[in-house]
């Protein structure tokens, strides 16, 4: 495993994993509508994959086998930044509108 220059072991199995898991945590808490549920499912799916994939990379049965996994980890990851902007998007319009709204009642 690669070390960090202050020795710190680089446990890219732990981190997927946990990224992974913290994407779950965070959907759960996130209000369900028809707009949110294709997003949170697609997100949940593409960031889980990540660290999937990389125990199959982990496990090759070749170094063209090993490529093509990370590959995908690569894509994943790519594929989740673009689900994660459609929330945040969402996320910003419904804090404009839930201040517009608490801008309506202060008057």
């Amino acid at each position: 495993m690669p070390e960090f220059q202050n020795n710190q072991k680089y446990d890219l199995e732990e981190r997927t994993a946990e990224f992974g898991e913290n994407v779950i945590d965070t959907c759960r808490v996130i209000k369900q509508d028809a707009i949110t549920r294709p997003v949170i499912s697609q997100l949940v799916r593409s960031s889980t994959s990540i660290g999937a994939n990389y125990m199959e990379a982990n496990a090759a049965s070749s170094k063209r086998d090993f490529r093509n996994k990370i590959f995908i980890c690569k894509k994943e990851c790519q594929e989740t930044k673009h689900w994660l902007r459609m929330l945040a998007k969402e996320s910003q319009e419904l804090t404009l509108i839930f201040g517009k709204i608490v801008s309506k009642l202060k008057n």
